[in-house]
């Protein structure tokens, strides 16, 4: 399999993969984002062809130093995914198509709901149509979100749990998720659905607070300020690094057995989140407390929610590797490092 490395190790890829990717025309839309850029590095690691689709002043994450390793190596298509045209001509010929731009933050969701539907489900639409018309060989990975259950019947969520969203953003990740299954049933394009968990890691956008309290926590602690937990503390989540997360979305892309299909990728190891601040406070010192939810936060909280992912690990041999403690310190040396780059201080 895949195993981990830092961010200037050689490539972690196996040798039977850089093999299948070397030369392969692959389009990361996204690709300029948290996520979306870690793959790119590591696509282009492997030798394949990489376009990015993303505006660099765009307002959901982008940040062009995010691939300032691989710049030269990389072809960058500044447009907005709604953009239908542009996105069917960036789609044409391409083997792979890692699908990650989109609306992640649930609260922000709540407030732009028209955008949310835009981004996360008529965009994707788009690109099926394109693949559909011209280049219906291709394999296709939509990054979805483990949002879509809302809050949970039982504990480690599988595949097989009730389907009941909390928030504009689950429901367009849903029906993007129906999309990508009708179009593979009908027209046989190969998606696969990955339902991702908490993710985190070097190049995560720590200056919007709307995407996740894991890049709030960390902005927080850069700064040495406070931390203020929502609730008692004892809510509990699991946490996927960016690096197991880029291993299981090239694993998607390359698998013959995972077209059509839908997964969670979950760590098996939860933590409560009074526990992860006390693991990123002996990195960073700082003072947290527990305040009451916010209105608005409570009414889309989902409480404790960890998830499954021995369906995908039965498909793919996929496996999380890094544990929290150890990925946390390498992800706050990474922004230690290149805190400029990430925090607006001052």
């Amino acid at each position: 399999m895949i195993p981990s490395c830092t961010d200037n190790a050689q490539p972690r890829s196996s040798e039977a993969i850089q093999k299948v990717l070397r030369g392969k025309r692959i389009l990361v839309t996204g690709g300029l984002g948290f996520i979306g850029s870690n793959l790119a590095i590591e696509l282009v690691r492997c030798g394949a062809r990489v376009t990015i689709v993303d505006l660099p002043n765009g307002s959901f994450g982008a940040n062009e130093f995010n691939i300032e390793t691989v710049r030269g190596d990389i072809q960058l298509l500044d447009f907005d995914i709604r953009d239908s045209e542009r996105l069917a001509q960036a789609a044409q010929g391409c083997d792979l198509i890692f699908c990650l731009a989109g609306q992640v933050s649930h609260a922000e969701s709540m407030r732009q709901p028209l955008l949310d539907l835009d981004l996360n489900c008529r965009a994707q639409l788009a690109i099926l149509e394109s693949c559909r018309l011209q280049n219906p060989t291709a394999r296709i990975v939509f990054t979805s979100t483990r949002q879509i259950y809302g809050r949970p019947e039982t504990l480690p969520v599988n595949e097989k749990h009730p389907i009941r969203p909390v928030d504009v953003n689950g429901i367009s990740k849903l029906a993007a998720e129906q999309f990508y299954w009708l179009y593979y049933r009908l027209y046989g394009i190969r998606s696969t659905c990955l339902r991702l968990t908490n993710t985190y890691g070097p190049r995560m956008d720590l200056r919007d607070a709307s995407k996740g309290f894991v890049g709030v926590f960390l902005a927080r602690a850069l700064r040495g300020q406070s931390i203020c937990i929502f609730g008692d503390g004892q809510q509990r989540r699991d946490f996927n690094h960016v690096d197991d997360v880029v291993d299981a979305l090239i694993v998607s892309g390359l698998s013959e057995h995972t077209g059509g299909r839908i997964y969670n990728l979950s760590h098996p190891q939860p933590y409560s989140l009074l526990q992860v601040t006390e693991i990123l406070s002996r990195l960073l010192p700082v003072p947290f407390e527990c305040v009451p939810f916010p209105p608005e936060r409570k009414a889309i909280d989902v409480g404790d929610y960890f998830g499954c992912s021995r369906l995908f690990q039965d498909v793919t041999g996929w496996q999380p590797r890094i544990d929290l403690p150890s990925g946390l310190a390498s992800t706050v040396e990474f922004f230690q490092q290149h805190r400029h780059r990430y925090l607006d201080d001052g």
